[in-house]
């Protein structure tokens, strides 16, 4: 069994890397593992009316908190969102930085290369440059994937699914987004679970797997 000790979760968007992952990364950090959360673009042109402009950042750190993230390990940028792909280097030279100080990462969790949602893309193929030497796994985020290949199952527990929930019940400022409620939540990792043959599960890409 392998067991990962240092991650980076990469997120275009806050919430993305829990929509995509969070049952994954309360279950890595209830195993012992170190997680770094990386959000790129705080989307400020997008946020409701009524919300401070900034919300998400407090909700972000409020989210990852439910899943155990140290406050100290999320890293929030605060790119134009949907623009990403016009700072595709200076993205990936902070994706550097960051692994020249963290070189002891064997796992970094980013969005599906066959993602259609340009900053989601940029994302990925950054993220891929920067970790090509470690395991790379990509999350699955069903209303921007057209295919995704569900090479890797996590199994889950119903505390993981339900930490999931209770974080993204932290962005009050996006509940009105379909795919924030906890029945679509549940009913994924429900659908993931009966793939694999469990209870619950969350499934990822494979992009490179690095054993050493």
């Amino acid at each position: 069994m392998m067991s990962f000790k240092k991650v980076l979760v990469l997120a275009p968007h806050t919430d993305d890397g829990e929509l995509g992952a969070g049952g994954f990364i309360s279950k890595l950090i209830e195993d012992g593992a170190e997680v770094y959360y990386m959000a790129f673009s705080t989307a400020e042109e997008s946020v409701p009316e009524g919300f401070p402009k900034d919300i998400l950042k407090t909700e972000v750190r409020a989210a990852t908190k439910v899943l155990g993230v140290k406050d100290e390990n999320v890293i929030i940028f605060n790119y134009q969102v949907r623009k990403l792909n016009y700072a595709r280097q200076e993205i990936l030279e902070e994706l550097i930085r960051f692994k020249r100080l963290h070189q002891d990462i064997d796992l970094v969790l980013l969005p599906s290369i066959n993602d259609i949602h340009q900053d989601h893309s940029t994302i990925a193929n950054e993220g891929i440059r920067a970790f090509k030497t470690k395991s790379i796994f990509s999350y699955e985020l069903i209303w921007n994937n057209l295919s995704f290949n569900t090479q890797s199952y996590i199994s889950l527990e119903e505390r993981h699914i339900s930490k999931k929930i209770d974080a993204l019940k932290e962005y009050k400022s996006q509940g009105f987004r379909d795919y924030l409620s906890a029945d679509f939540i549940r009913s994924l990792a429900v659908a993931r679970g009966v793939q694999f043959g469990v209870k619950y599960a969350e499934t990822f890409e494979v992009v490179r797997l690095s054993i050493k």
